[in-house]
């Protein structure tokens, strides 16, 4: 039953690393895209 319990654990803060790798890439494209655009505006 511990083990389980254990395995569970770790499979959730691998979930919780995977959405948090995913959001700070989603957050990189857009601020890359926002950051070419307004310098594509300035140029």
């Amino acid at each position: 039953m511990k083990n389980k319990e254990n395995k569970t654990k770790n499979f959730d803060k691998s979930k919780i690393f995977v959405k948090i790798m995913a959001g700070v890439l989603a957050l990189l494209m857009v601020a890359g895209t926002g950051v070419t655009l307004v310098y594509a505006l300035m140029a």
